[in-house]
């Protein structure tokens, strides 16, 4: 087993932009290897508080130890972001200062072989799960998915213009034998694309994110998600979230853009009568990425879009 390692992404973009404060209360809800919740004690002290989640046991482990320092100052929940009201419950918390999603796969996910996640180790199992206790595997919906549902996935999920062809050929494979490797899966792929299209960054990569997106159920509710936890910011509190995908990027910025808007009425009404209220200042018209700085040293930062609001009411 791999030691728990992983770079968190646009560290300070993220610090500066929950602007914290002593004595805060705040939610990190994926610590992974603990990255940003280190700072956001370490800028909070002495008295700061962290509410924390996370589905992967080895992430917990290792933030855990990493985070020992502020023994008594933090809370780690295995637990998925989406249920934060039920931990927030049971932390005895209403609302707090800020909060940060990151919606990223961790480095130390994707360089264990053992998890599945990557097309770079050929004999490693199908898995991909983020909660190893959980019951749907890459295995499992590679081989029981239908071909029209397998296509909708990598198309949807991974822009893969190849979809087709891609879930077609899985389905002739599967026909003598199940598929059980990442190797396998690999092979499917690059067979499905043209030669001339083959070229620039892995043409694996696009299917394996879609089926890990499948998998971990990652794309749903997003757009309910962002606006019950924005909800549950303090006036003046700020929500920082980081995105990987463009759809998650779409759920985040429409879920600011209907908290933000004083009303929705028809623009042919002549008064409101919605009686909805401005709920948010939206920090990041546009979302911030990666310094090339970062990109040197962090590949993985490279699709990554910050984005940031602040409560007002």
């Amino acid at each position: 087993m791999l030691e728990f390692s992983h770079k968190p992404v646009m560290l300070e973009e993220c610090m500066q932009g929950l602007a914290l404060k002593a004595g805060g209360i705040y939610f990190d809800g994926t610590v992974g290897g603990g990255g940003h919740s280190y700072e956001i004690l370490k800028r909070t002290s002495p008295s700061g508080r962290l509410i924390a989640t996370d589905l992967d046991d080895e992430a917990i482990a290792a933030a855990t130890k990493r985070l020992s320092p502020f023994e008594g100052r933090f809370a780690i929940y295995k637990s998925n972001y989406k249920d934060f009201e039920r931990v927030f419950d049971e932390a005895g918390i209403d609302k707090v200062d800020g909060a940060l999603l990151d919606f990223g796969v961790s480095s130390h996910q994707i360089d264990d072989a053992d998890r599945g996640f990557s097309y770079r180790f050929g004999k490693a199992p199908l898995d991909m799960r983020m909660d190893r206790t959980s019951k749907l595997t890459a295995e499992t919906v590679l081989n029981t998915y239908s071909e029209e549902k397998l296509a909708f996935i990598l198309k949807a999920y991974g822009e893969e213009s190849f979809a087709k062809t891609i879930a077609r050929n899985v389905v002739k494979y599967r026909a003598n034998k199940p598929l059980t490797t990442c190797g396998e899966f690999a092979e499917i792929i690059q067979n499905s694309i043209p030669a001339k299209f083959r070229f620039g960054a892995p043409c694996e990569r696009k299917s394996f994110q879609a089926l890990r997106i499948e998998v971990n159920g990652e794309l749903d509710g997003l757009y309910e998600l962002v606006l019950a936890l924005t909800r549950r910011l303090k006036k003046g509190g700020r929500v920082a979230i980081l995105t990987f995908h463009s759809l998650e990027d779409r759920a985040v910025k429409e879920a600011f853009r209907y908290l933000e808007a004083p009303c929705i009425c028809p623009k042919s009404f002549p008064v409101c009568v919605c009686g909805k209220k401005q709920e948010i200042k939206i920090i990041t018209h546009k979302p911030i990425t990666a310094s090339a700085e970062e990109l040197e040293a962090n590949s993985r930062s490279k699709c990554a879009k910050l984005r940031i609001a602040e409560r007002i009411i």
